[in-house]
């Protein structure tokens, strides 16, 4: 792209007009740039603009570092030609530009015909005005270190002091500064936003996300084979696993690959429902049955017909449904509370338990026919801690759907990701998901950093079982205030209050509130572990 090549003659202002009044217009129309756009190419080559028309400094150039030859070449600029801008390149210390960056310090020439170390290497001498021409090479600093060099032409016989100019020129450079640190934020995020997209496709394309089910891993694998093996079926399934594996999506899967798919699927959790309500609940009940029938109502298990029928936490049945539910399994009929007759149930039964079964059969607890009858194909979902690998996939696919759930741009820095890859998650898939869905909702910043992440991983570690720990409130009497349990200092302690005060910067009273404790607390503990 070929820019003007001509130099701009600036005449002295006129009348009440001041140099300062331009000065004032350039820095004003810098400021409404940033409005307009965050490209640095457009905005750099606008502000070069204002600085030839309206203080006559021309052919202003920002020179950046090539990583690619260790040299600093022109990469905005204004008034240059394409063949100028591909000569303006030096090396660390050649001619006053290569200098300037070297040093870190304004290089300033008050004519270039009388300094040998202006090279004359953009712009031929011939081109420029036949008359006193002065340069001026700027550093700017980006975090502390030389970034890159802002110079410009000037003539020398303009009314203007070069100090004008030179301060001028200073609050350019940092505001070119600004821009590309700007940049380089917008550009690193948005790599990682690619990263993350490309490894969701990813994901999609290879078959890493199943029926909502995240992961690549044999265990869990082997756990989808069987389900696709007997998908076709009618078979009884039993689904058996920790608390939070993700028995309902598995359920779920099971129903979407079978052919009952454009039927119902009813979740019926067992260990939700009271005692007296159950009967009526499953099988529904006729009007007048009991007191307050006073309309006929179909239950769960006749909402199901053509569909799934998913029994979930099935080891908190109570024994005397588990009779009734046996008799569904045999005869595929229930009678409804009230009624005098049979009515036939055309479902595929899914039941699912965190529970030993065997152990609930050797304690009375659940009948031994209808373990048979519920374990014709069991399978076995693996807890997060048995498939480390599926962490990462699985952090990237809840961040989505949560960021997309309520309207967040919030990632996870690399270091952060490895420390959720080391934590045990004893609350396995569902644990990750809220305590995701906890980090999105109270990040203050677009990328969580390690510390951040720690800090609410310590935080879920160290919370205490559902007795005797701090932050639960035991019953008390009549009248009385509640009770808190207190809990004895635990070896990891230290851990987490100082991984909770370096992601709160020093904030006691924020990393009480992480760690669950009041501040109070959290300074007895802190004085116990001698002030970390």
């Amino acid at each position: 792209m070929a820019f003007r090549t001509a130099a701009v003659k600036v005449s002295a202002p006129r009348g009440h007009e001041r140099w300062s009044d331009r000065e004032l217009l350039i820095l004003r129309e810098m400021s409404k740039l940033l409005g307009r756009s965050l490209d640095a190419r457009y905005a750099i080559s606008e502000a070069l603009h204002l600085l030839s028309e309206l203080v006559g400094l021309n052919r202003g150039r920002v020179m950046l570092p090539d990583p690619v030859d260790d040299r600093i070449a022109i990469r905005y600029s204004y008034g240059l030609t394409a063949a100028e801008v591909a000569r303006g390149r030096f090396r660390r210390g050649e001619g006053v530009t290569g200098r300037a960056w070297e040093s870190g310090q304004a290089a300033i020439v008050q004519d270039i015909d009388n300094e040998p170390a202006y090279l004359t290497r953009t712009v031929a001498r011939a081109k420029l005005p036949q008359e006193t021409v002065a340069y001026i090479a700027l550093p700017f600093l980006i975090d502390g270190r030389v970034a890159g060099v802002l110079a410009a032409h000037r003539l020398r016989r303009r009314d203007r002091a070069l100090a004008d100019d030179l301060q001028l020129m200073h609050m350019v450079a940092a505001w070119v500064a600004q821009i590309l640190k700007i940049n380089q934020l917008v550009e690193k995020r948005t790599a990682h936003l690619e990263s993350e997209n490309r490894s969701l496709k990813s994901a999609l394309a290879s078959g890493v996300v199943s029926f909502g089910i995240v992961g690549e891993s044999g265990v869990l694998r082997a756990a989808l084979r069987q389900i696709e093996q007997v998908s076709q079926t009618d078979a009884t399934i039993l689904l058996l696993g920790e608390s939070g594996t993700g028995k309902e999506l598995f359920a779920r899967a099971l129903h979407l690959s079978s052919p009952r798919r454009d039927g119902p699927f009813i979740r019926i959790n067992c260990g939700a429902i009271p005692e007296s309500l159950f009967e009526s609940e499953l099988f529904g009940h006729e009007k007048g049955a009991f007191t307050g029938a006073t309309a006929g109502r179909i239950g769960r298990f006749e909402q199901g017909q053509g569909g799934t029928v998913f029994l979930d936490e099935i080891g908190d049945l109570p024994l005397p449904l588990q009779v009734k539910i046996l008799r569904v399994l045999q005869e595929r009929t229930i009678e409804r509370v009230g009624g005098a007759r049979e009515i036939a149930v055309d479902i595929r039964l899914v039941a699912a338990t965190h529970q030993d079964l065997q152990a609930l059969v050797a304690q009375g607890r659940f009948r031994l026919d209808l373990f048979y009858r519920l374990n014709v194909i069991p399978v076995r979902l693996p807890a997060l801690r048995e498939r480390p690998q599926d962490i990462a996939p699985l952090v990237r696919y809840h961040l989505n759907k949560i960021n997309q759930a309520y309207g967040r741009n919030v990632s996870l820095a690399p270091d952060a990701l490895d420390a959720m890859m080391q934590f045990s998650w004893p609350g396995n898939v569902r644990q990750l998901r809220n305590l995701l869905e906890r980090m999105v909702l109270l990040a203050e910043q677009p990328v969580l950093s390690a510390a951040e992440v720690a800090a609410i991983l310590a935080q879920d570690a160290t919370r205490a079982p559902p007795t005797g720990t701090e932050g639960v409130t035991a019953p008390a009497p009549d009248g009385l205030a509640p009770v808190r349990h207190y809990r004895q200092l635990q070896p990891g302690d230290a851990a987490a209050m100082q991984a909770a005060l370096s992601a709160s910067g020093g904030n006691k009273s924020r990393a009480a509130q992480q760690l669950g404790m009041t501040l109070r607390q959290f300074n007895y503990r802190l004085e116990r572990l001698g002030g970390l």
